[in-house]
């Protein structure tokens, strides 16, 4: 926490202004075009309910990705392994993760009437879901982001689309075909939209499918898990 969090003046503050800075731009944009969001009455509760989810998977993948670049002293130490490593990047940022979520949703549900009705069913599985497929994108990212410095550059282009096709901005369901179908695969598009359906009663995700984002989410750990017992002497002799 004092590494990752201490060095930077502000600290943990910065972590909590991301997304309500992400949330008042968006709800002002487009407050400005629209009478009400696609779901409910209040913009600020809409976007927070697809950026807060979106967020949780992109900062815990990416921490989780740098664990044995941020770790390599420890790892000198035969009892430290890169497990040890991944699970207290992955906890670190998950715990601090859900914090700034609670802070904010619970700020925005004080400062406005959102009509919303929580259901936790739906949010605990969103919850499960964001933090198993940031785990295995993580693990698997972090193999090869240590043995393949360009794999960093490529990532990042290769994600940079990833807030606008996600149902951050908006639902599926207001998606024309064929490209409701295609957004269907991303494994987020399900996290958000089950995170909605938690807090809107009258949303009903049916396209949501646990099995398949937690069946993606187990593949990329299982393949990221085996390279980096394979290779991690080599990673960490480069």
């Amino acid at each position: 926490m004092s590494t990752l969090y201490g060095r930077s003046p502000g600290g943990y503050i910065w972590a909590l202004a991301e997304p309500i800075l992400g949330i008042v731009l968006l709800s002002m944009i487009f407050s400005i075009g629209f009478r009400s969001p696609q779901l409910g009455t209040n913009f600020p509760m809409f976007y927070a309910t697809g950026l807060i989810p979106f967020l949780v998977f992109s900062d815990i993948s990416t921490k989780v990705a740098q664990s044995i670049n941020y770790s390599r002293q420890l790892l000198a130490y035969p009892c430290v392994t890169f497990v040890d490593a991944i699970i207290a990047r992955f906890f670190l940022n998950l715990f601090t993760q859900l914090l700034i979520g609670f802070i904010v949703l619970l700020g925005i549900t004080s400062v406005f009437e959102t009509h919303t009705s929580l259901e936790p069913t739906p949010i605990l599985l969103a919850i499960a879901m964001a933090s198993a497929l940031a785990l295995g994108v993580g693990t698997l990212n972090c193999f090869l982001l240590s043995y393949f410095s360009i794999w960093q550059r490529i990532y990042g282009i290769m994600t940079r689309p990833l807030l606008l096709i996600s149902a951050v901005l908006f639902t599926l369901e207001t998606v024309p075909q064929p490209y409701r179908d295609w957004l269907w695969f991303n494994p987020l598009v399900h996290i958000i939209g089950t995170l909605r359906a938690g807090f809107y009663n009258s949303y009903d995700a049916a396209y949501v499918s646990p099995v398949y984002v937690f069946g993606i989410s187990l593949m990329l750990m299982l393949f990221g898990s085996i390279l980096l017992r394979r290779y991690h002497n080599d990673i960490l002799e480069l």
